[in-house]
Formats: structure tokens, C-alpha cells, sequence
């Protein structure tokens, strides 16, 4: 079991390492915020998070758990140690999320391998079939640069790219932190279809139909898909580009999988809209991480800034918890943008994205905080750990 001293491996928007102790110590700050979040229920309800190791997936998973007793199986795909390269930062997450749900006596199940497979899906509805019987609310926060289609065996990559017209913009370099005018090319027809393939919702409906068919779905189960939107300064590489059309795709099938469960079990489906956050994926999105820096600043001001397990506390305590009714948007849509899109914060972030240059761009954003928080996804800067330290890297998973 090799112990080693771990700084972080970082180029660009890619982190190639992780930190075991930090990611144990950002999971146990996510349960103590929600053990105070949310007012446990006495049935506790069984519940399946599909993408379960990082992000929104991993906060749902927490909220649930700590807020609810909720017992959960959550599938995801993430690299185990090997010799002296590290586990992925999901692996060490979901180790210490394990670790806690055995000490505080939780039921969780977790099933590592690729979600789009139709033997991923087969090996967790056998894990429910044997452990929960029925499970009461699927959560969708999967999110995946390729995926190989079960049916079709074609290999379908997704792109970052607008659609119709080339994008001309400010993004940040991450790597020399300077601020510089962009243009990107539109997208190919293939290559949207190949983004809507990964990134849209007909993996869901195969989930949602693969439980329906085996009667896994309890009376008025309900299933809730996570998106975004965002604002007019991101809109051309984001809600009107590639990820936007394969967003529309997801809240068609959502809207066709609500129809489906209302008639069959009386339950409901949902797109959650939640704000923009700083992960791996998001760094990978031109123009998005300035965004992002500037964003925050502005938030943290005017204390409306929500981490993901913040924004999964209010989801599951104002709008898809025991006996609650969601507010929802004209279509359809919870909407936990709502702060970020508030019309005080939009107009704010608009005047300075109109000003930002290098000579100013540290005063306007927040980019420190940024690459803290970047860092931080990967267990790196966590306070209370000693990182000139050796950590144990090999750390053995109970996944199935």
C-alpha cells in the first residue's frame, strides 16, 4: 500500500490527480451542512443518483442521506489507484462517502462502471431488485464527454461549440491568467447530433424504462434531471450552442418521461436548472470560467452564492422533498438559478464583462477564488490537511 506525498498535476482545465484526505474532509463539510438543512423524515425514502461521485450527483446524494436517512445506490464511473498514480477525485469521494454512511449506520450502494452500458444498467436494477425493491426518487446528474450508444455501438463525442454562426468572445487563459478575445467555429451538424447523443436525454429514458419494465418505480415516484442555462454573456457557447441543444433534448424526453410516469404510476418528472459551478467540465467551456470568476465576486457580496450541496438542500427541502408540491417556471422547470439570474446580478456582471482587461481583470473577478475552488474539487487547498504529508493512496472501495 504505497503512501506518497501528493501536490496537485494541473494543465489548464485538466487535474490529473487527487487527494484522498481532501476529498474525505469535502465530504464530511458537505454532511455537516446537511445535517442541519434539512428535517429528517421518519420513511425513508430509497433513492437512485445516477453520475453519484462528483458535483450536483454527489451533494444530492449527501442532502439526501444526512437530511433524509435516505437510502441510496448511486452509479458512476471513476478510476480506482493503481501503483503510484492516484484515484480520480470521484473514487476518493465516494470511498468517503462510504466510509461515513457504515459509521452513521445509512444503506448506500454504489455501482462503478459506464451508466450509458445496458450492463451497468442490468447490474443496478439486480442491486435493487435484491436491496430496495422499489425506489422512490431518481436523480440524473450525469455528465460525460463521450458515450458508446448501447443499441447502435457508435462512439458518439460531444463538442464545446456554438451553433450556426462563430463565437467571438473574452475568455481567460488558465494557464497564463490572461484575459483574450476568442473565436470559435461553429459545429457540424454530426457534431451536434454526436452532443446530443451524449449530453441529451435518451439515457434517461432507457434508465427510466429499463426500471418501469422490471415494476422498480414506486406509486408517485418521481424522477428530477439537472441542467442549466445561464445568462445572455454565455448564451452563444452555451444555452444557443451544442450543450444548449442536447439541454432542449433533455427537457423533451423529460417532459415525455412525466407523461409516462403520471399515467403509470402517478409520478412526476422534473428539470432541475441550477447555477453555474466551478468543476472540470465547466473549465472546459470557453468563456465560462471568467464568467464563473466574475460571477462569484459578485455573488459572495451580496451572500447569494449556494456551493452544489447548498443548492441540493434547498432543492430537496423547498421543492422535491416529502409532501412538497415544486414551484415551477412556465415550463415546467425548478429553477435554482434564480439568484444567479436575479436582474441585480445579471446587470451587474454585464457591466463589468463590458470593462474586463488585464489591467483590470483581478479587481473585477474573482479568479483566485476560482482556481481555489478548482483546486479544491480535487481535494487540493482543503483546510485542516497537511499536504507536505504522505497519504495512503490505495484505498480499497466497497463498489460493486
Amino acid at each position: 500500500m504505497p503512501f506518497q506525498v501528493i501536490k496537485p498535476k494541473i494543465r489548464g482545465f485538466i487535474c490529473t490527480n487527487a487527494h484522498p484526505t481532501g476529498c474525505l474532509k469535502n465530504v464530511q463539510s458537505q454532511i455537516d451542512l446537511a445535517r442541519k438543512g434539512i428535517e429528517p423524515t421518519k420513511n425513508a425514502p430509497n433513492v437512485l443518483v445516477i453520475g453519484a461521485s462528483t458535483g450536483y450527483g454527489l451533494a444530492s446524494r449527501i442532502a439526501l442521506t444526512w437530511g433524509y436517512g435516505a437510502n441510496t445506490i448511486g452509479v458512476f464511473f471513476e478510476r480506482p489507484p493503481s501503483g503510484n498514480k492516484t484515484g480520480s477525485t470521484g473514487y476518493y469521494n465516494s470511498v468517503a462517502f462510504h466510509q461515513m454512511t457504515v459509521r452513521d449506520r445509512f444503506t448506500a450502494i454504489s455501482v462503478n462502471g459506464d451508466a450509458f452500458s445496458d450492463q451497468i444498467k442490468q447490474k443496478t436494477i439486480d442491486e435493487i431488485q435484491e436491496h430496495f425493491g422499489q425506489i422512490d426518487l431518481v436523480v440524473y446528474s450525469l455528465a460525460s464527454p463521450r458515450r458508446l450508444h448501447p443499441k447502435t455501438g457508435v462512439d458518439h463525442r460531444s463538442v464545446l461549440k456554438p451553433v450556426g454562426d462563430p463565437c467571438e468572445g473574452k475568455t481567460v487563459d488558465l494557464t497564463s491568467e490572461n484575459i483574450t478575445e476568442i473565436t470559435i467555429h461553429p459545429a457540424t451538424a454530426e457534431e451536434v447530433a454526436d452532443t446530443i447523443a451524449v449530453m441529451g436525454g435518451e439515457d434517461l429514458e432507457f434508465w427510466v424504462e429499463s426500471l418501469l419494465s422490471k415494476d422498480l418505480l414506486a406509486p408517485q415516484a418521481n424522477v428530477v434531471a439537472y441542467s442549466y442555462i445561464g445568462p445572455q454573456v454565455t448564451a452563444q457557447i452555451y444555452s444557443s450552442g451544442t450543450i444548449g441543444l442536447a439541454k432542449m433534448d433533455l427537457e423533451q424526453r423529460v417532459n415525455a418521461i412525466d407523461e409516462k410516469l403520471l399515467d403509470q404510476i402517478n409520478g412526476r418528472a422534473y428539470v432541475s436548472v441550477n447555477k453555474a459551478v466551478i468543476s472540470q467540465a465547466s473549465a472546459a467551456i470557453p468563456i465560462v470560467p471568467l464568467y464563473i470568476s466574475m460571477l462569484y465576486r459578485i455573488m459572495d457580496a451580496k451572500n447569494l452564492n449556494e456551493k452544489p450541496i447548498d443548492q441540493m438542500i434547498r432543492l430537496f427541502s423547498e421543492y422535491l422533498g416529502p409532501n412538497l408540491v415544486p414551484r415551477v417556471d412556465e415550463n415546467g422547470r425548478v429553477r435554482l438559478d434564480d439568484r444567479e439570474l436575479r436582474p441585480d446580478v445579471v446587470a451587474e456582471v454585464d457591466e463589468k464583462w463590458s470593462l474586463v482587461s488585464n489591467d483590470n481583470f483581478h479587481q473585477l473577478a474573482d479568479f483566485e477564488g476560482y482556481k481555489r475552488g478548482f483546486r479544491n474539487l480535487f481535494g487540493f487547498e482543503v483546510d485542516g490537511v497537511d499536504y507536505d504529508q504522505p497519504v495512503e493512496t490505495e484505498v480499497t472501495s466497497p463498489f460493486v
